[in-house]
């Protein structure tokens, strides 16, 4: 039987990210302080600005961490110098790299929760990665009546509730990983509709009522680790996924 540990391989030395690829890297934010200061040297100014406004050291290193790696990451895909890089924003602040590469625009997007980051890239396709600690929700209900749509609250109220908690998440990860690659944020979670049957897989159902504009996108769960759930949204199909991790 796999477990969670088999999905994650080893990356190769020569990492090639093709217009079919999608990959995904998992990285712990936790790394020891020699590493937070190599990484804090390859930031630009206004990221250690940001970091320096983190009132705790371990909120901090998580962001130098998290910024770091990511730069590293891109970095090797590009063949550049992590220090290289420059982002640009949207207006509701999603990162997109302004650095550009004879491969292709690459398209990537972050995720982290509870001392653990998602990375996702992929060339000229909208990504977007959710990743989410699983903690006790003792209101799910009400939770799924106020960010849900009435047909998704209708399922999460009905089911046992033991299973209302892993459909909850299910529906989070797979919504915002949605909306974090359109870059629309949490203002249209109740706008995306998300198929909820316990053990059936996550897919999407509909965006603001059209089920046509939903076909158009794959959603895909994601098992990082033991108490964590996620999920990778991707404009188009026929994409093959590979998930890395950062050792």
């Amino acid at each position: 039987m796999n477990t969670v540990e088999d999905w994650w391989q080893s990356p190769p030395n020569n990492l090639m990210l093709s217009e079919d690829d999608v990959h995904i890297w998992r990285a712990q934010l936790d790394l020891p302080a020699a590493q937070i200061q190599q990484l804090v040297h390859t930031l630009s100014t206004d990221e250690q600005q940001r970091a320096d406004r983190f009132y705790f050291d371990k909120d901090k290193n998580h962001f130098i961490a998290g910024r770091g790696l990511l730069r590293t990451l891109l970095a090797r895909y590009l063949d550049l110098e992590a220090v290289q890089l420059k982002f640009a924003y949207s207006s509701r602040g999603k990162p997109a790299l302004a650095t550009t590469s004879l491969g292709g625009k690459i398209d990537f997007n972050l995720s982290h929760s509870r001392g653990m980051a998602l990375y996702a890239f992929t060339r000229n396709r909208q990504i977007g990665v959710d990743l989410e600690y699983i903690r006790s929700v003792s209101d799910v209900d009400q939770l799924a009546k106020r960010f849900f749509s009435p047909r998704e609250s209708a399922v999460i109220s009905s089911l046992r509730p033991d299973q209302k908690q892993e459909e909850f998440f299910k529906a989070w990860t797979g919504k915002e990983a949605y909306l974090k690659a359109t870059g629309d944020g949490l203002a249209g979670l109740e706008e995306v509709e998300i198929v909820l049957n316990p053990g059936e897989p996550v897919a999407l159902l509909s965006i603001q009522g059209d089920q046509q504009a939903a076909s158009d996108w794959c959603l895909s769960p994601l098992a990082p680790a033991p108490g964590y759930r996620a999920a990778v949204a991707v404009k188009g199909h026929d994409w093959h996924l590979t998930m890395w991790d950062i050792t």
